[in-house]
């Protein structure tokens, strides 16, 4: 089942990723989309300092967020074509919602960097959980994109990194589960004698 909300922990055992370019409308509300970055913001952040920044990207830009995409990606691999625009140009338009998670750790602190890191990561499992709490699936993207400094700059600044790029939508088609480990792979009890 995609979407068991019986209990809480139901919940968390039926979340799944959705592949963003199967995923349609509908999709959250500017409401709900608010709600699910409150949400997600309810992360763990060792000193208090909120080292991370979500940026939704409202519909009515998602073309120009496509645009701008297209040009930085010819700026910085010249020997891309038509095709290499359009996959560009298609993943910022992919799905009914799009969140940008920054990482925006606050250097010089008593908090190592790698921690804050962590924390964004964290949030952007939790605007996931969000997600599907409310009835929609979400992805969580990188690729290029996310490494770009032109592609920051477009929804942060220097010192900030693009943590991902979550698509949030309902899944067009059943979401697949993929293959988990055995919890014997990753999972020990510690023992002091070796």
């Amino acid at each position: 089942m995609f979407n068991d909300t019986a209990t809480p922990l139901s919940l968390l055992r039926t979340r799944r990723s959705g592949k963003p370019r199967d995923l349609v409308a509908p999709g959250p509300s500017p409401d709900q989309l608010r709600e699910m970055v409150a949400i997600a913001a309810r992360t763990p952040d060792h000193g208090k300092l909120f080292p991370w920044r979500f940026v939704i990207v409202p519909d009515d830009q998602r073309a120009k967020l496509a645009a701008k995409l297209g040009a930085i990606l010819m700026a910085e691999k010249p020997d891309g074509g038509p095709r290499d625009v359009e996959a560009a140009e298609q993943f910022a338009t992919q799905a009914p919602a799009l969140v940008v998670v920054l990482s925006a750790p606050v250097r010089g602190h008593k908090v190592p960097v790698w921690e804050q890191e962590l924390s964004a990561g964290a949030a952007a499992m939790n605007l996931l959980h969000a997600a599907h709490a409310m009835g929609f699936a979400g992805g969580w993207l990188t690729g290029w994109a996310a490494y770009s400094e032109a592609v920051r700059d477009l929804f942060g600044k220097p010192g900030e990194r693009i943590a991902g790029f979550v698509f949030i939508g309902t899944p067009a088609r059943e979401l697949e589960e993929r293959p988990r480990p055995e919890l014997s792979e990753i999972a020990h009890y510690w023992d002091s004698q070796g």
